[in-house]
């Protein structure tokens, strides 16, 4: 067997500890190290557009390797709290239920927090498509082998792929290989921030980026903290997402998905990036159930970036629209049972006969795409006719409640 390459990732007592690249099949106690360099370099340029790399930089789609001239290192320090552009222009992904309720800016990071199964690659997808920038990178950290050319080819697409850079590391690759796929994924985006360019960087999933770096930890010494996460993984988490943002000329527009373990959205990965960030989604199970795509949670998602990308009469309209979800969900149990007295609650009762009308707002097949300015129009009329509704005399409540 030839040589095994690998990192060095702590020292114990007079010995040092290093995590291999690869399976470590032959190795036994006494074999030789070398040290072959001290920094980590990626080979980066324009020619990775279109192409599929590693953790490492190298194309993996089984097309020529390219030939690039630039060098960029791997783990990279984020801009400085003064080099960085106040985010004041709104970012369209394309899809209205974002657009229109949770308006993203560019620059901004935000989350994705989703359970199994409940349409997360189908949106991110839909935003890698149809999001305006001008290169995307997208890291695919611990995925199936499977949905690497499932996502490529179904969710992405040719005209997505075309100005996209997939980086991939799949889930029974070492767990250092995994920690290194979000860290190239973000170099390469800073390459082409660099460059003067808009890049959204899709990094999927945050989550399994924090658990390889807890099998690292863990493999190094450290004690387990929170529900055996490693303090390292904390502090690695900032280091990450603060490199995205806007810098010179350029700007990476971060969204990074976060499995969240039992749909417990306070579990301490979800917990610990939900203050790091600048906004989440929240998608919801019970909304695939009921065939909503994209399934996003409007009441449970936030995006603070809003007031400052967009006007006052659209943050009111997406507040119309809020306050009269809110007003169903606190009474759903009482509608679904028949126990609502029509008329006791004009906030309920335009809830109610404006349900229908919100829920063809939010959802959104994968192939339609929204532009920003349509997706404002029929926000404003939408609100319009709920406001006009609300405004309206109240009728006398009439009949008993049932049940």
């Amino acid at each position: 067997m030839g040589p095994v390459r690998g990192e060095v990732i702590g020292f114990r007592d007079h010995l040092t500890i290093m995590y291999p690249f690869h399976p470590i099949t032959g190795i036994r106690s006494g074999s030789g190290a070398r040290l072959v360099r001290s920094s980590r370099y990626l080979r980066v340029g324009t020619e990775l557009l279109g192409r599929v790399v590693n953790a490492h930089g190298k194309c993996i789609d089984h097309q020529p390797q390219p030939v690039m001239r630039d060098r960029v290192q791997r783990s990279q320090i984020s801009p400085g709290a003064f080099e960085r552009r106040p985010i004041e222009q709104l970012l369209s992904t394309g899809v209205r239920a974002i657009d229109g309720m949770l308006a993203c800016g560019r620059g901004g990071r935000i989350g994705i927090f989703s359970g199994a199964g409940v349409g997360k690659s189908v949106l991110l997808g839909m935003m890698s498509r149809y999001t305006v920038a001008d290169v995307n990178v997208i890291g695919l950290v611990g995925e199936r082998g499977r949905e690497v050319s499932e996502f490529i080819e179904r969710d992405l697409g040719p005209a997505g792929l075309e100005k996209s850079v997939i980086v991939v590391a799949t889930s029974d690759e070492p767990a250092i290989v995994r920690m290194h796929a979000a860290q190239t994924a973000t170099a390469v985006a800073e390459y082409f921030r660099e460059q003067g360019k808009h890049v959204l960087l899709m990094l999927d999933s945050l989550t399994r980026f924090a658990m390889a770096q807890r099998e690292i930890g863990l493999a190094a010494g450290e004690p387990p903290a929170t529900r055996g996460y490693p303090p390292s993984t904390f502090s690695l988490l900032p280091q990450l997402l603060e490199r995205a943002g806007s810098k010179g000329e350029g700007s990476i527009t971060g969204f990074y998905s976060v499995l969240v373990e039992g749909d417990d959205l306070n579990e301490p990965i979800s917990d610990a990036v939900r203050g790091l960030l600048d906004g989440h989604f929240v998608l919801s199970r019970s909304l695939a159930n009921q065939a909503h795509y994209p399934a996003i949670d409007v009441l449970e998602s936030l995006s603070r970036l809003m007031p400052q990308v967009v006007s006052g009469e659209e943050v009111a309209n997406a507040a119309t629209i809020r306050d009269l979800l809110a007003a169903y969900r606190e009474h759903e149990d009482l509608i679904t049972i028949g126990a609502y007295r029509p008329g006791s609650n004009r906030r309920v009762d335009v809830a109610i006969a404006m349900r229908d009308d919100i829920h063809k707002f939010l959802k959104q097949s994968p192939d339609e795409r929204c532009d920003v300015a349509s997706v404002q129009e029929t926000l404003l009329a939408l609100a319009a006719k709920c406001r006009a509704q609300l405004s309206a005399p109240t009728p006398v409540p009439t009949g008993t409640a049932s049940g």
